[in-house]
């Protein structure tokens, strides 16, 4: 009976016959067969394991946002009672670590008990987050224990925490008014507000997109590992009857059992990266491990798409291959690839960008992030659909060289897609890590470029408002400190009748360089400030005004602005900004600044006492609980996006290692199936040196035309998001280049790596044929 006959004997159940006999051949196909499969579900199982991640974010960050509404403070009532409690939000440091909580006073027996709490802590006692409890017990915890004069009642709860790396506190107070700025509550529980900076936003929307390329690519490319073996699989079946639609439904049974074995592996990847990935993260992002749990939509949509995205590239990869019951064709040749297509995805991906060139907003939307991740990822794609054409039209023209170079060119100009599925990963990721890398290094030069100097002093205290009396005493009398220096400020008016008035910062020529960089200071200067971002009000040269203080109803001097009034720019700081900077003797004020708003404690401390800085934010917990404390020369904001390149760079060298490993895969299965031809050159006498130059060459061109395209789409990308996000446009070309040639370095070295299969293949027992 032919297969015909048997076909029409099956019925409508034929194709699933067929499906699962492809099931069957891929598992019973012998030791290669099962080497074949095993690459197949790595490497689908890793992609699939970063896509689970990846559809577990979203859920991750809802639950934490969650929480953190949940304990936020609600409306603030006007008169205490029974079920009413005051509560401080504080925020202190220690060390690197901030640590957040809040002081809390009972005025009822009902007050509203805070989640992951069993009771509202009394005075004297308080409930620390596990990550708090570990550095209390930890090297230097009992400086951090006088910070609050309270014994550990508990631990707080989950429920209660952001997450599980969150350093909080509940502390009981029976001191706490309104006047401490404390809020009087009757319910836990409201709408967090939106505080995530902008290039944080765009940051995680970007690396999102960027991690979803490649393993996409990567996913693709694992599922025609051993395509060549399949194909004379496939021909064999034909040889006993089977016809080419038979053909086709066996390759997709062969391509489901494969993605089906990778979306286990790939649950077992997800369970593995699930318990690590909060090492990676800053403590304030570190999830919960039971808060990664993929988007039941996003599951569904991997689980379905995953095996029919296999099935097609099986079937799209059989298009161009012819093959019979003696054997296996591969279509070859000039084949024009078209390029009008191929500029829809970036030219759409500029569209969607475009709009954001003006820069956006601190609030972004979920529009917002929708269109930037998708217009990032459709640029992107441009990589991925510009390359083929790219890499043809590159190579079509070229001939004349070396023996080798004529080799490896002509392979190219018959058949480039090996070639350029091994690069197009490798080249959206540098692409990726190009843009989001110009992201980070814009955020580092805006946190760390301009920080106050910290070899005069090295911290200030500021009032925020408050009665600071007592506080020059109590800081000079805290252990480790060396100097305190003072600083105040006034109001200018050139008018009488003005309400307000211009600012002015005014302190000795010390002081004043915390402020400023001041190109030279002496007693009577002053100076014009300003600071990007922020409008400053200037009055008139030669107007005369009138210097207010803390008694805003009788001045305290008089003042002629100067003509040639030099401009200098402020440090960025925990202080408002002011108009103006001048010494004392500029506005003819005592030197003690009397008659002004002394508002800041600048602190010299002594460097032979490692905790002299926690000391003083002890003595600042006691004056006043949230008080802005200013620590010169900080780089922890700098270090946070330092850290988070190194993160970057980290999952890059992942990506590319495991890109790479698959890119030598594809060599060697490459070189198995051309043995043939490779045996037939050896035996005319075709040198070693000669062949393995060949094969790099065939990966060099690509590989080259890859990453250029990459620089190119990667440096725009970059350029669009810095933009957005109104950084200034520049780029660390050198940064780029090492990276380029780092990653060149790397698709060599792999490529050199499958030279010795290559010699193993050029013998003459390849030559046989049956």
């Amino acid at each position: 009976m032919n297969a015909g006959a048997r076909h029409t004997g099956r019925g409508r159940l034929a194709w699933l016959g067929d499906l699962l006999l492809g099931v069957r051949l891929s598992v019973a196909g012998g030791r290669s067969g099962r080497l074949r499969l095993a690459l197949i579900a790595v490497g689908v199982g890793l992609g699939v394991g970063m896509l689970l991640l990846l559809a577990a974010a979203p859920t991750a960050v809802s639950a934490r946002e969650q929480r953190r509404a949940d304990r936020s403070m609600g409306a603030a009532v006007e008169q205490p009672g029974p079920d009413t409690l005051l509560a401080l939000t504080v925020e202190t440091r220690f060390r690197d670590e901030v640590v957040r909580g809040r002081i809390l006073r009972p005025e009822g027996d009902r007050a509203p008990v805070p989640p992951g709490l069993p009771r509202v802590p009394t005075a004297g006692e308080m409930f620390v987050s596990p990550a708090l409890a570990g550095l209390l017990d930890g090297p230097g915890g009992a400086v951090l224990a006088e910070r609050w004069p309270a014994r550990v009642a508990g631990t707080i709860a989950p429920t209660g925490l952001s997450g599980p790396d969150e350093v909080y506190f509940y502390v009981g107070s029976d001191t706490l008014t309104t006047e401490d700025e404390a809020q009087r509550i009757d319910a836990h529980g409201g709408e967090q507000p939106s505080g995530t900076d902008l290039m944080i936003v765009v940051l995680a929307v970007v690396g999102a997109a960027v991690m979803l390329l490649p393993v996409l690519v990567l996913v693709t490319t694992a599922v025609r590992f051993g395509s060549a073996s399949r194909d004379r699989q496939l021909a064999a079946i034909r040889l006993v009857g089977a016809d080419s639609r038979m053909t086709r439904r066996i390759a997709a049974g062969d391509a489901l059992i494969g993605a089906a074995l990778g979306l286990a592996a790939g649950g077992l990847v997800f369970l593995g990266l699930r318990r690590v990935v909060g090492a990676l993260l800053p403590s304030d992002f570190s999830p919960y491990v039971a808060d990664l749990r993929p988007v039941p939509v996003l599951l569904v949509l991997i689980l379905l798409l995953v095996p029919a995205g296999a099935v097609l590239v099986a079937l799209s990869a059989l298009r161009r291959v012819v093959i019979e019951p003696l054997g296996v064709v591969r279509q070859s040749g000039a084949r024009r690839r078209r390029l009008w297509w191929r500029l829809i995805p970036p030219g759409a991906g500029v569209v969607l960008l475009y709009p954001l060139l003006g820069g956006m907003s601190g609030e972004v939307g979920d529009g917002t992030r929708a269109q930037l991740a998708a217009g990032a990822i459709l640029l992107l794609t441009g990589v991925v659909v510009l390359l083929p054409w790219l890499v043809q039209a590159v190579v079509r023209p070229l001939g004349r060289g070396s023996v080798a170079w004529q080799l490896g060119v002509r392979r190219l100009q018959l058949d480039s897609d090996t070639a350029v599925r091994s690069v197009s990963g490798i080249a959206v990721s540098v692409a990726g890590i190009i843009a989001v890398q110009g992201l980070l290094g814009a955020s580092i030069a805006a946190t760390s470029g301009s920080q106050p100097p910290a070899d005069r002093f090295q911290m200030v205290a500021y009032t925020n408002g408050a009665d600071g009396t007592g506080w020059g005493a109590a800081l000079s009398g805290t252990p480790g400190v060396a100097e305190v220096r003072t600083a105040g400020y006034g109001y200018l008016r050139a008018d009488p009748k003005d309400q307000i008035g211009v600012t002015v910062r005014v302190g000795d020529c010390e002081v004043l360089q915390q402020y400023a960089s001041l190109p030279s200071c002496a007693d009577g200067d002053a100076f014009q400030a300003v600071q990007p971002g922020w409008d400053s009000t200037s009055l008139d040269p030669g107007a005369t005004t009138t210097v207010h203080g803390a008694d805003d109803t009788a001045p305290v001097s008089r003042w002629a602005v100067p003509a040639d009034l030099p401009t200098v720019t402020l440090y960025p700081g925990e202080a408002g900004p002011m108009s103006y900077l001048a010494t004392p003797a500029a506005l003819k004020v005592r030197p003690d600044l009397r008659g002004l708003i002394t508002d800041a404690y600048l602190v010299r401390l002594d460097p032979a006492d490692p905790d002299a800085v926690e000391r003083v934010r002890n003595t600042m917990a006691r004056l006043a609980p949230a008080a802005p404390l200013q620590l010169f020369g900080d780089e922890r904001i700098g270090d946070q996006f330092d850290g988070a390149r190194s993160v970057a760079q980290a999952c890059a060298v992942l990506f590319l290692l495991f890109i790479g490993a698959s890119m030598l895969v594809n060599v060697i299965e490459q070189l198995r199936e051309r043995r043939r031809l490779l045996a037939v050159l050896a035996a005319f006498g075709t040198r070693r040196r000669v062949l393995s130059a060949s094969v790099l060459y065939q990966v060099a061109v690509p590989a080259a035309i890859g990453l250029l395209l990459a620089v190119l789409i990667g440096s725009g990308l970059s350029a669009v998001l810095l933009a957005a996000t109104r950084a200034p446009v520049e780029f660390d070309w050198p940064a780029i280049a090492t990276m380029t040639a780092t990653v060149a370095a790397m698709i060599m070295a792999v490529t050199a790596a499958g030279l010795p299969a290559l010699f193993r293949l050029l013998t003459v027992q390849e030559l046989r044929s049956e």
